[in-house]
């Protein structure tokens, strides 16, 4: 099956459950048949067309995280920055240098895989969205509407991301 159809099959999954799902947690707080269908449509479609740049987002950060690691000491901000070359400041720098690098030593085996940070750049665009959308349609049951959208979200993107990394070692054997 072609990427393509793949993609489009989702995106219609999406809709479809979606759709369903919000039109019956709207259901739930108003009996407005209106806002009620507007929910259900405003979510289907945004749903549906968030799959589609999900899974393009997705795709960019496998290709640029998937294969690398990073070392938690570096996600780590810089604490100190000199400003005056006092001796105190420069002690300061040394001692903080110094610390950085045995952590840094310590801790080169344990790096996280970017396979794990891959999903979180699309992930938060979606909830974001989803979030963005909904309020401006003024959702009668808003948590409910979204909640299940970024959690099936962060499942499918981690699968995905999952396949994806597992379908280019099986392309590329190991040297």
């Amino acid at each position: 099956m072609s990427s393509t159809i793949r993609l489009v099959i989702s995106a219609l999954v999406a809709f479809g459950f979606y759709f369903t799902w919000t039109f019956w947690a709207n259901s739930l707080v108003t009996d407005n048949s209106g806002d009620i269908l507007r929910s259900a449509l405003v979510q289907g479609t945004l749903s549906a067309s968030v799959t589609i740049l999900f899974t393009f987002a997705l795709e960019k950060s496998v290709s640029h995280f998937g294969n690398r690691n990073l070392s938690l000491i570096f996600v780590m901000p810089i604490l100190c920055s000199i400003h005056a070359k006092t001796r105190q400041n420069i002690a300061i720098f040394k001692t903080f240098n110094h610390a950085l690098d045995n952590a840094a030593t310590k801790l080169s085996s344990r790096a996280i895989p970017g396979t794990l940070l891959a999903p979180l750049v699309p992930i938060t665009i979606q909830g974001g969205l989803a979030l963005g959308v909904n309020l401006l349609n003024q959702t009668p049951n808003l948590l409910l509407t979204i909640l299940p959208s970024i959690i099936f979200s962060a499942i499918y993107g981690y699968l995905y991301t999952f396949t994806l990394l597992k379908e280019r070692r099986q392309i590329t054997p190991s040297t």
